[in-house]
């Protein structure tokens, strides 16, 4: 990047400063207004604010763009941004859309654009990056790529010309779970649902457990049965599951029948608890091993990436079979209390029996005195034949007690004072 040209995909996570040197949020889109004669102009940033507020922050109060940073002049209104008519979000909307070369020469793809600075406060859209259609059959094949400025290029403007998504989903590559659900919410309706479409299982599974559930049940109503069950499938068996219940009850039967036999199963399991019981908030994929694995074992398991950190804190032990329900539940043991050991230490020897296991019927104020009481992240769950069916882990206790639109709060909101009544409606 130059002083006065910017390429828009890598301002995208860029930290804003104020003048003093205080972090005020990160960039999150570009928004530009087209004009008649000449080329669009950049109106302002999107940045997002803690607290997950995306705030508009005019480009006048922009006093320098650098590589990985911006700075303003710190005055900014932390009003919720709203788009208005007219104005384009370039990540959002620009990148993927389809424009043909006005000289006739075919018709290419938008990557990347590039903003200049045409005078003091002022900035437009210098060039387009764009990639022409592969001239071979080759999956490995790649169209070649060009500068275009706006007078080389027409856009497609009609509504059946539907957009890729490809590049806007490698822009977010880099997102944590919980930012990319923000960003997709923060999408127009149409394109949130394409971006859906064209993501991963896996990832589009992460996003949808930090979304609220209307947009949950929102973008599963427009995936075909199918993919919605494969979506379910990454999921966790939890937030599976509270999903499945805000369903219209044969659509979630259908889904249940096209999941893997396993994981439907373990869904199917939660659905029969009460919402506001130990059984409808826990997790059916704890790590358990035997009293004869080893330190070493239990440390490879909880190193995995795809690991939830809280579950990750600790390993269950019982008897045979390993898989809930399992077989007696044995006790516990914590990460940490693994390091102070050498890798050969059976669990059996060091594992804590003194944590009593909570009962599947136990009510969740229960399980958050019991977290909170002895300062921990899970608790394990066991049936009435002492059993491990699985853990209530500390992330679930507070999407329980804190209100169900906690997503969209700020840190100037108020909070709710009463105690929801679950995420989940009993099933029959």
């Amino acid at each position: 990047m130059s002083g006065t040209r910017v390429f828009v995909a890598r301002l995208a996570g860029c930290t804003v400063f104020d003048p003093a040197g205080d972090r005020v949020g990160k960039v999150r889109d570009v928004l530009v207004v087209y004009r008649k004669n000449d080329p669009p102009r950049v109106v302002g940033l999107i940045v997002e604010i803690p607290g997950k507020r995306r705030v508009f922050v005019s480009i006048g109060r922009v006093t320098s763009i650098a590589s990985g940073q911006i700075i303003t002049t710190g005055l900014i209104n932390v009003r919720r941004f709203e788009q208005r008519g007219g104005e384009i979000r370039v990540i959002a909307e620009l990148l993927g859309r389809k424009v043909d070369f006005v000289d006739g020469s075919g018709e290419a793809t938008i990557e990347d654009v590039a903003i200049e600075e045409v005078g003091p406060g002022d900035w437009a859209v210098g060039q387009y990056f764009v990639r022409r259609p592969k001239a071979s059959s080759s999956p490995f094949a790649k169209g070649t790529t060009a500068f275009a400025t706006w007078r080389e290029i027409r856009e497609r403007q009609t509504g059946s010309e539907a957009q890729s998504a490809e590049q806007l989903i490698a822009t977010y590559s880099d997102l944590k779970p919980a930012d990319l659900a923000n960003t997709l919410l923060d999408l127009p309706q149409d394109r949130m649902i394409e971006v859906a479409e064209e993501l991963s299982d896996d990832r589009l599974a992460d996003a949808l457990e930090e979304m609220p559930e209307t947009d949950q049940v929102h973008i599963l109503t427009e995936l075909g049965d199918e993919r919605a069950a494969d979506v379910l499938d990454h999921m966790q068996p939890d937030d599976a599951a509270d999903l499945v219940a805000q369903l219209p009850a044969d659509r979630g039967e259908r889904l249940l029948q096209l999941m893997e036999p396993e994981e439907a199963e373990d869904v199917r399991m939660l659905l029969a608890f009460a919402p506001d019981t130990a059984g409808g908030l826990m997790t059916t994929e704890p790590v358990i091993l035997s009293a004869d694995s080893t330190v070493a074992e239990a440390l490879a398991l909880i190193r995995r990436p795809e690991l939830p950190p809280a579950l990750g804190a600790a390993v269950c032990i019982t008897l045979p079979p390993y898989e809930p329900p399992t077989g007696r539940y044995l006790g516990i043991v914590h990460f940490q209390r693994m390091l102070r050991y050498p890798p050969h230490e059976r669990l059996g020897s060091i594992m804590d029996q003194s944590l009593d296991p909570v009962t599947a019927k136990a009510s969740a104020a229960e399980v958050s005195r019991i977290l909170a009481s002895y300062d921990l992240v899970s608790v394990p769950v066991v049936d009435d034949n002492h059993r491990l069916v699985g853990v209530v882990t500390i992330d679930d206790v507070l999407d329980y007690l804190l209100p169900e639109d906690w997503r969209s709060q700020n840190d100037d909101d108020s909070v709710a004072t009463h105690r929801p009544q679950g995420r989940r409606p009993a099933r029959a």
